[in-house]
């Protein structure tokens, strides 16, 4: 059984940075990803790595501003979040894919997720 926890949230003003991370253990993951949820809001992918880091994928809304990276050694992965606007306000959730391959931008198919960490950004 793969557990997930997350940490780094918290509250920033307009263009700050935070770093969130997502360890993981009982069990060896693959793709990983972030995904996120507002208050009154659907959950949607922020960003996902696969196993080898060589296919990333980011949601348009964050391109040149977050950053997706992994330690396999650390069995963790990380979350830097530059630029920061007040729409990236929401609960952050790490999600680990038990499959090879590209990450994918549904929630469905990811077999755990983290408890969820807030990350809050004023104006």
């Amino acid at each position: 059984q793969v557990q997930l926890v997350e940490s780094g949230g918290g509250s920033v003003q307009t263009g700050g940075s935070l770093r969130l991370s997502c360890a993981a253990s009982g069990g060896t993951t693959y793709a990983m990803a972030w995904f996120r949820q507002a208050p009154g809001k659907e959950r949607e992918f922020v960003a996902g790595m696969s196993w080898s880091g060589g296919s990333t994928k980011y949601a348009d809304s964050v391109k040149g501003r977050f950053t997706i990276s992994r330690d396999n050694a650390k069995k963790t992965v990380y979350l830097q979040m530059n630029s920061l606007k007040p729409e990236d306000t929401a609960v952050y959730y790490c999600a680990a894919d038990l499959t090879f391959g590209a990450p994918r931008t549904e929630a469905a198919p990811y077999d755990y997720w983290g408890q969820g960490t807030q990350v809050t950004v004023s104006s």
